[in-house]
C-alpha cells in the first residue's frame, strides 16, 4: 500500500555504508575524503566499509584505516553490493542513510547537496542524478544504458527520475525500515528504487559531480548487468510480494 511521503525529521546520525571489492589504489584516497566533508552542524556521521571478500590486498589497507570513524566489516568471499549494503544496515545506527561507492568516481563533497532537501522538509529519500550536475562523460553504452533504465524505471513507476542507477542514495532509516532486500549483486539498485516507489515515497534528486572510470580503471558494471536491472525493475513492478 503507498503511503504519504510526510516532514522529514532532522538528520541527527548519518550512516555512510561503504561496499569495497578490489578497491585498493582508491581507498584510502575515498575515506580521507569521507572524513573531510564539513557536515551541517548538529550531523554526526558513521562510516560502514565492507569488504566484499577483496583479493588485490584492499583488506591489508583497511586494517590501517579502521578506527573510531570508520568501522570495517568483512565478507570472507566476494557476494556482491546488494550483500554487502545489506551487512552495513545490520549495524548502521543512523537516522539516515548514504551509499557511498570506494571508487572515486562519486566525490564525497556532494553529500551537502544530498542533505540539504532533506534540512529543507522536502524528502525523504534523495538520489545525486550524474546527468544533470558536472561530470566526466561515461562510455557510451553505459550512457545509453543508464538513459533506458531510467526511462523504464518512469514508465513503470509514473514518476521522472534522470538517474535510477546512481550510486548516491540516500534514505530516511524508517523509509528501509519497511524494506526487504534480496539482491546480491548490482540489481540492489533498481530493486530499492522500485519497491522505494511502489510504498508511495518520492524521490527527490539534486545534480552531483561524477568522474566516471573506464574498465581499465578497474570499472566493474557491464552490460550484462544491465539486463539483470530491467528484469529486476519489471519484476517488482508486478510482483505481489515484498
Amino acid at each position: 500500500m503507498a503511503v504519504p511521503d510526510r516532514t522529514p525529521p532532522k538528520i541527527r546520525k548519518l550512516s555512510v555504508i561503504v561496499p569495497v571489492f578490489n578497491e585498493r589504489t582508491t581507498l584510502v584516497e575515498v575515506i580521507r575524503r569521507m572524513r573531510a566533508v564539513e557536515l551541517p552542524d548538529g550531523i554526526e556521521r558513521e562510516i560502514i566499509v565492507i569488504d566484499d571478500g577483496s583479493t588485490d590486498g584492499t583488506r591489508d589497507v583497511l586494517r590501517q584505516l579502521g578506527d573510531s570513524t570508520v568501522r570495517v566489516l568483512k565478507h570472507e568471499t566476494n557476494r556482491g553490493k546488494g550483500a554487502a549494503v545489506r551487512t552495513g544496515l545490520q549495524v548502521a545506527s543512523g537516522d539516515y542513510i548514504l551509499i557511498q561507492d570506494a571508487d572515486l568516481e562519486y566525490d564525497p563533497e556532494d553529500w551537502p547537496k544530498m542533505i540539504a532537501p532533506v534540512q529543507r522538509g522536502r524528502a525523504r529519500v534523495v538520489y545525486g542524478s550524474r546527468f544533470t550536475g558536472e561530470r566526466r562523460n561515461m562510455l557510451f553504452l553505459h550512457w545509453v544504458g543508464n538513459r533506458l533504465l531510467s526511462l523504464v524505471t518512469n514508465m513503470l513507476y509514473n514518476t521522472t527520475l534522470s538517474d535510477m542507477e546512481t550510486c548516491y542514495k540516500l534514505f530516511d532509516r524508517q523509509v528501509l525500515d519497511g524494506i526487504t532486500i534480496k539482491s546480491d549483486r548490482f540489481e540492489f539498485e533498481p530493486e530499492i528504487t522500485a519497491k522505494v516507489l511502489r510504498r508511495g515515497y518520492h524521490i527527490y534528486e539534486v545534480p552531483i559531480s561524477y568522474s566516471g572510470r573506464d574498465f581499465d580503471e578497474g570499472k566493474k558494471i557491464t552490460w550484462t548487468d544491465g539486463f539483470s536491472a530491467l528484469a529486476t525493475l519489471v519484476r517488482y513492478r508486478f510482483w505481489k510480494g515484498d
